[in-house]
């Protein structure tokens, strides 16, 4: 089954009635799509009554996929308010408990920098990670090349079936040795992640001088035929996999909900048990 979903749920106007509230979001957004991905929880461990409050604003066929935190991944963009990694941890893990407990955690995605690359610290440090995280279905991201070139592909493929990492596939502009290519592969029999990041090549290299990058990185609009392709991709991979998580992170120009919205078009897919739509007082259907 293909689940489709955006990254967070605060900036995808066109799904919103006019005058929704920042407050009442997620709850429209889980009218249109069954999963979303938590990008919070990378820039600090969500306490727990932020994580009940999302379970309560969504059906009970809902999901979230979590971001791991920027400290367990080795992204430190900020002050890490943790005396060790055993407290990081400890406080991470008992943030998903509620998410857990409600059947709503799809998995947790540890996406790692273009910094970290194949090596046999890397390696042990996975398997720490996937340790400390064991509890919870994980899935694994790469941004350095080195993972998939020829020599270690197998192999990297290979570790992450053996240590029950989901495979997080990523769609990416392929520049130089900070990014991945794509690897339609399946890790893990239940469930596998597919990201969509865009394909603008300029904006992934570097900070452009004078412009914040984050807000352009992800600066893309996925053509009809890029979408069939990645339809037709998806059916394969289906083959290899129960679940595939189609997840569209291409938002800086507010594309990710219309190319969401447009591939479920191609694919034919509609869910049941979304929260039913508001509908509006001047409804084109009304007489």
């Amino acid at each position: 089954m293909i689940h489709v979903g955006l990254t967070g749920w605060g900036d995808h106007d066109i799904l919103y009635p006019p005058g929704t509230k920042q407050r009442d979001k997620l709850e429209a957004y889980s009218a249109h799509f069954p999963v979303v991905e938590v990008d919070a929880a990378f820039y600090a461990v969500q306490p727990a009554k932020n994580y009940e409050k999302w379970i309560r604003e969504t059906p009970e066929r809902f999901s979230f996929i979590v971001k791991a935190y920027q400290g367990i991944t080795g992204h430190e963009r900020g002050e890490i308010p943790f005396s060790s990694a055993k407290e990081m941890f400890a406080a991470y893990t008992a943030s998903l408990k509620p998410v857990q407990e409600a059947g709503k955690l799809a998995m947790v995605l540890c996406q790692f920098p273009p910094w970290f690359e194949c090596n046999k610290e890397n390696v042990a440090y996975l398997k720490y990670v996937r340790e400390k995280l064991a509890d919870f279905p994980c899935a694994l991201e790469f941004r350095h090349q080195s993972w998939f070139e020829e020599t270690w592909k197998e192999k990297t493929l290979t570790f992450m079936k053996e240590e029950n990492w989901i495979h997080s596939i990523c769609d990416e502009p392929q520049i130089e040795v900070g990014s991945v290519p794509l690897v339609l592969r399946a890790t893990h029999p239940d469930k596998t992640l597919v990201r969509l990041h865009g394909r603008n090549k300029e904006a992934w290299k570097r900070p452009v001088q004078g412009e914040n990058w984050r807000n352009v990185r992800y600066l893309y609009n996925y053509s009809e035929e890029e979408l069939k392709t990645w339809y037709d991709r998806l059916q394969k991979l289906e083959q290899e996999t129960e679940n595939i998580y189609f997840i569209f992170n291409n938002n800086s120009g507010r594309h990710a909900a219309s190319n969401a919205k447009t591939f479920l078009d191609i694919a034919d897919i509609s869910y049941e048990g979304l929260t039913p739509r508001q509908i509006s007082l001047f409804d084109d259907t009304q007489t």
